[in-house]
């Protein structure tokens, strides 16, 4: 399992290439042979950039359900609308297509967040209002999301 780290802001050109830095293009080293997937996200105005076999992964999960159940094939279809795959070109850029910039409401300023085995892919001011804008307490959040967990669980509840 990919286990990403930090957080890194960057610029997009006028083409919507992004220049990732040293320290991540390290961590992602052993994946670039693979290449990677770019996809909306599902919560947030961001994109998701997923390593190929973190993404294969997340694949199997979701062909294990039922095409013939009307919520899981249009779970599907929204889940997976916009996917792209990507790979980093001969000068570590990575080109983000158009819509998916549209999407995100990408222009200039970016940050690059690591989410544990992905990348999130935010415009600068939508990552800090969102950080900023946190509706509920951390303290609290973490409390109901972690305080549960013992190192004797294999997953988190």
């Amino acid at each position: 399992m990919v286990n990403l780290i930090g957080t890194y802001e960057c610029k997009a050109d006028a083409k919507g290439r992004l220049t990732l830095s040293s320290s991540l293009k390290k961590q992602l080293s052993p994946m670039l042979q693979e290449g990677f997937v770019l996809k909306r996200s599902v919560f947030q105005p961001c994109l998701e950039l997923y390593p190929m076999s973190e993404w294969t992964l997340l694949m199997a999960k979701v062909n294990k359900l039922n095409r013939f159940v009307k919520k899981n094939n249009d779970f599907i279809r929204r889940f997976t609308a916009g996917v792209k795959t990507v790979e980093l070109d001969g000068s570590g850029r990575l080109l983000i297509p158009k819509d998916l910039q549209n999407f995100a409401g990408i222009s200039k300023n970016v940050v690059l967040s690591s989410a544990l085995n992905i990348i999130e892919i935010w415009d600068k001011d939508k990552y800090e209002k969102a950080i900023d804008d946190a509706t509920v307490d951390f303290a609290d959040l973490a409390e109901d999301v972690m305080g549960n967990v013992t190192d004797a669980d294999d997953e988190l509840s």
